[in-house]
C-alpha cells in the first residue's frame, strides 16, 4: 500500500513540476517521467505491484500534468473529460515502465547470482 501511494504522490509531484516550473513546454518533461516510472518499477517485489503501480503513475502525471498546465477560457470541469482520456494513455505508458524497471531489476539480480 505505502508504494501505490507514493506511486501517486511521485505522479501528482511530478505532473505538477512539468506543467509548472519543470522543462515548461518541453518533451524533457517525458525524460524525467520515464525514469520515474522505471525507479518506482523497480522498486516493486513484484510483477503485478510494479505493473499496478506503474499504470497509477502514469495516469496520475499525465492527469494532474493535465489540469495544472490548463489555461484555456473554457471551464476545467468541461475539460476532465478529456484529461482523463489522456491520463489512460499515460496509465498504458506507466504499465509498460514499471513493467520494465521491474525486468530490469530481476535482470540485475540474476547476473549478481551468477556471479557469486
Amino acid at each position: 500500500m505505502m508504494k501505490f501511494l507514493v506511486a501517486i504522490a511521485v505522479g501528482a509531484g511530478l505532473g505538477i513540476l512539468g506543467a509548472r516550473y519543470l522543462f515548461v513546454g518541453s518533451w524533457m518533461s517525458l525524460i524525467v517521467w520515464g525514469l520515474a516510472g522505471l525507479l518506482l518499477g523497480g522498486w516493486c517485489r513484484e510483477r503485478r505491484q510494479a505493473m499496478i503501480n506503474g499504470t497509477v503513475f502514469g495516469f496520475v502525471v499525465a492527469f494532474v500534468f493535465m489540469l495544472s498546465g490548463y489555461n484555456g477560457s473554457a471551464s476545467l470541469i468541461s475539460r476532465i473529460p478529456f484529461f482523463a482520456i489522456l491520463g489512460v494513455i499515460g496509465a498504458v505508458c506507466g504499465l509498460i515502465l514499471g513493467f520494465l524497471g521491474y525486468f530490469a531489476r530481476e535482470m540485475i539480480g540474476k547476473r549478481q547470482s551468477h556471479r557469486e
